[in-house]
């Protein structure tokens, strides 16, 4: 991420000027870079139909928003959530990898997949977004630390706790 912003600063015409070539380069070190790069030119094409204007995105689809971006060429569920809680400020629970494996660890089973966690947890009316950002970084902040290897999460804090959804 630190390249692609130092390279386009997010401004949404550089990053559509980009060439393919271009746009595959900044986003190489994340990985599936052909993939991600087409996703990229997908969301700020589809930006460039409200004028790059995110809250007017937010104003003209309301609720919709999630199921609009979902269409888009390589948007899938995290993605999508991603967009609504750091993009388009709506709090949004992110159900990552590191999530599901969290709310395991505390006792709460078969979270096979990013809707079964999802479903599960709502957050309260007055999250805010920065709020989300906030819980969404703790948790994968706590992943890195204590997932790797999975036995370390028998060290944390948490050790012992368990939920209830």
């Amino acid at each position: 991420v630190a390249g692609f912003r130092k390279q386009t600063n997010f401004d949404p015409n550089h990053i559509r000027q980009l060439t393919t070539a271009e746009l595959y380069d900044l986003v190489r070190p994340a990985g599936f870079y052909k993939n991600k790069s087409r996703a990229v030119a997908a969301v700020f094409t589809w930006l460039s139909q409200y004028n790059d204007d995110y809250r007017q995105v937010c104003q003209d689809l309301g609720p919709t928003l999630r199921k609009e971006l979902l269409k888009l060429h390589g948007i899938g569920d995290e993605t999508a959530d991603v967009l609504l809680t750091y993009i388009f400020e709506q709090p949004t629970f992110i159900s990552d990898k590191y999530a599901r494996v969290l709310f395991t660890q505390l006792g709460i089973p078969n979270l096979t997949n990013y809707q079964s966690l999802a479903r599960q947890v709502k957050l309260p009316a007055n999250f805010t977004s920065a709020a989300a950002q906030d819980f969404h970084g703790l948790i994968d902040e706590f992943g890195k630390v204590y997932f790797h290897p999975l036995t370390k999460f028998q060290e944390s804090f948490l050790a012992g706790d368990r939920l209830i959804l």
